[in-house]
């Protein structure tokens, strides 16, 4: 089973596919599609430039990612990593 996944547009937030394509920002509330309903949502959504960048499907087990992205897709999911170390003395 797989979700798609892209970022938005507008900000670069990690989003997913759920109900009707629209876009949703957890990983829970993707659609959890078959291999050939997510290469038709792939379609859909790579003609939706103004909301989807770089739209692809990620193989999971439920909601969870599995196969060969499985940390990379966990990382994503969890929410940005940036902003969230502790200040070093670089000045």
């Amino acid at each position: 089973m797989k979700i798609v996944t892209a970022n938005r547009l507008s900000d670069g937030r990690v989003i997913y596919a759920g109900l009707d394509n629209q876009p949703v920002d957890r990983i829970d509330q993707a659609s959890v599609l078959d291999e050939t309903t997510a290469d038709i949502v792939l379609a859909e959504l790579a003609g939706r430039p103004d909301v989807f960048v770089n739209p692809y499907a990620v193989e999971v087990d439920g909601h969870v990612p599995s196969g060969r992205d499985r940390l990379k897709e966990r990382i994503r999911s969890a929410g940005p990593t940036v902003g969230h170390s502790v200040a070093g003395g670089l000045g």
